[in-house]
Order: C-alpha cells, then sequence, then structure tokens
C-alpha cells in the first residue's frame, strides 16, 4: 500500500521481538518511513524498503518528523533511554509497550502530555496478538486511531479508560501465553513420563494447545462449556479434572500467580 493508506512516519525504539513483530505488521499495512532504534547488530536485519536501523538517537536523520514514537524497551530503561527522544515528541504521540512504565512518568520523561500506553502479547508474531490501551489525556482522537492501527496491525485491540486496569491485564494476557506454552511442556512431559516416545508426546501436546485454542476462537461457546463438553462422566477427563481443580491446585495456583503478575506491574511503576 502506498499513499493515504500507508503509516505516517515513525520511530520504533527497540527491535526486538515485540518491536519486529510490529514492525512486519506495520510493512503489510504499508509505510511511509520507519526508523528504528536498536544497538544490537542483529537488528540491521530490520533495514529494508522505508525502514533505516540506527544504533542510537545520534543516528536519526535530520529530516525525521514522526507522526508516532512507539517504546518497545525494557521498562527498567526507561528513565534512561526515552529522555533522548523529547525533541521528537512534540507533535507526535507516544505509544509505550513497556509493562509497568505509567502514563505520567513517560509523560515526565517526554515532555509531552501525548502518550499512550499499551500491553500487546507475543502471539502478535503472527498477527495474533491481543492488545489492551490506555490513552492520557493528552491524547486526541487522530493520535488514538494512530495507535489503534499500529496495534491493530498485529491482531485485535480493546481499549480501557482507567490505567489501573493495565497491571491485571499484563498479568494475564501479556504474560498469558508464557502460560500456555507451560501446559505444553507439562503435558509433553507427563506423555514422556507415561510411556510415550519424545517426538509422539511433543507433537501431540503442541497440536492439542494449538488445536483447543483455535476451536476456542472458532467458537462461541464459553470456555467452561467447551470443558464439560470433552468431560464425559466417570471418564478420563473427569478424573483429571478432579486433580486440576481441586481448590488448592489450578483455581489457587492461577490466582496467586496472576496476582504476583499484577503486583510486579505495580512495582515497575515505581
Amino acid at each position: 500500500m502506498t499513499g493515504q493508506d500507508a503509516l505516517p512516519p515513525i520511530l520504533l525504539v527497540g527491535g526486538g521481538k515485540m518491536g519486529s513483530a510490529m514492525l512486519t505488521g506495520w510493512r503489510e499495512l504499508g509505510v511511509s518511513r520507519v526508523v528504528v532504534i536498536d544497538p544490537a547488530p542483529e537488528a540491521a536485519s530490520l533495514a529494508g524498503p522505508s525502514v533505516t536501523v540506527a544504533s542510537g538517537p545520534e543516528g536519526l536523520p535530520a529530516d525525521f518528523h514522526p507522526a508516532a514514537i512507539v517504546l518497545a524497551i525494557k521498562p527498567q530503561l526507561a528513565a534512561v533511554l526515552v529522555p533522548a527522544y523529547s525533541g521528537l515528541a512534540k507533535g507526535a504521540v507516544c505509544l509505550s509497550i513497556m509493562a509497568g512504565q505509567t502514563i505520567a512518568k513517560l509523560t515526565s520523561l517526554l515532555h509531552s502530555g501525548a502518550v499512550v500506553r499499551a500491553m500487546p502479547n507475543t502471539p502478535a508474531a503472527v498477527r495474533q496478538g491481543f492488545s489492551v490501551a490506555c490513552a492520557g489525556p493528552g491524547v486526541d482522537a487522530a493520535g488514538r486511531g494512530l495507535c489503534d492501527r499500529l496495534l491493530g496491525a498485529v491482531g485485535q485491540v480493546a481499549w480501557v479508560e482507567a490505567e489501573a486496569l493495565l497491571d491485571p491485564v499484563t498479568a494475564i494476557s501479556g504474560g498469558g501465553p508464557a502460560y500456555v506454552f507451560l501446559l505444553a511442556e507439562l503435558l509433553e512431559q507427563a506423555g514422556v513420563e507415561l510411556g510415550l516416545p519424545g517426538e509422539l508426546a511433543r507433537a501431540m501436546a503442541r497440536a492439542t494447545v494449538a488445536g483447543s485454542g483455535a476451536l476456542l476462537a472458532a467458537s462461541s461457546e464459553d470456555a467452561a462449556v467447551l470443558r464439560r463438553n470433552v468431560t464425559s462422566p466417570a471418564g478420563t477427563t473427569e478424573r483429571a479434572l478432579a486433580v486440576l481443580m481441586a481448590p488448592d491446585a489450578w483455581p489457587a495456583a492461577v490466582r496467586a500467580a496472576m496476582a504476583a503478575a499484577a503486583a510486579r506491574s505495580r512495582e515497575l511503576a515505581g
């Protein structure tokens, strides 16, 4: 795509897994110009038509005026790295995908009120991500619309008005893929322990998790209904679920895990 369909100039600070996944989605939409800032040698591979890569802010082209600054760096580096882009923040919307970094803190670092904070997740790499975003008070309709397009390039987007909701979002959606991958790991390990060949156990675990996710995505039924559909009375699945759903098993562990992740998100804001 070109012309008015193309995304306006974008500055991407951080070309890691999430940053590069978003860049791929933007390229599919069509980009007028993107500058990626990342000191890692492998980041050079992100360069291509309309996309240039620099190792730091000193490498920014003098004629570059981004409509959006996307911060895709580790949250612990925000205080050190973000202020270098404050000069470009005037007239641009800043979209942060850093966990725990509040709109107020980023506004202070950038000396700009146009800040959107969002939490995407790693299925963005296959355009199946889910992002939840919150716009700061200085973001106008055009800025919000641009951020919606940037996030929508890699999956679904939802917006919340209360920034505090991004802490549980980070716990559940942001970290969610890791919990699903852990389930695949544990199913594979259990299969091997029960006597299955390793390759078969891995194939079964991965296909079962992926297929179940696809079924869930395709169905309008509640997840609990789909679970019950698999569970024959007095059958093998019911026996397994009696262990997993015991009050001190998955129900307690998942609640404790989500609370711990949300607490860590709040800690990062400090």
